[in-house]
């Protein structure tokens, strides 16, 4: 499978911002980011979307805009994105995490 390419353009210990480059044949497969205490909170906006496949999933959702602007708990509900059939899928991903 190829490589994810994580660039960080940001980080401390509560949050963190990334950008995040999925080539064509990689996939997630559902899980979920156990964070022990306190919440995680994912705010994800897709740059650009693959030709074909790349599809994100998650359980459930708190904001989703037009399919490319997502904010969940990654730490609460399980997610996952199909394999890249065609091109590649770039976001940018914000994650917080607040003290519990």
């Amino acid at each position: 499978m190829a490589k994810v390419r994580n660039k960080v353009l940001f980080s401390s210990k509560r949050v963190s911002l990334n950008l995040v480059t999925y080539p064509q044949g990689h996939k997630v497969l559902r899980h979920n980011d156990p964070m022990g205490s306190g919440r995680y909170f994912k705010f994800n906006v897709v740059l650009k979307k693959a030709r074909k496949g790349g599809v994100f999933s998650a359980d459930k959702l708190i904001i989703n805009l037009f399919n490319r602007v997502f904010l969940f708990r990654p730490d609460l509900y399980s997610h996952s994105v199909s394999k890249i059939d065609q091109g590649e899928r770039k976001l940018l991903s914000l994650a917080l995490h607040l003290p519990g």
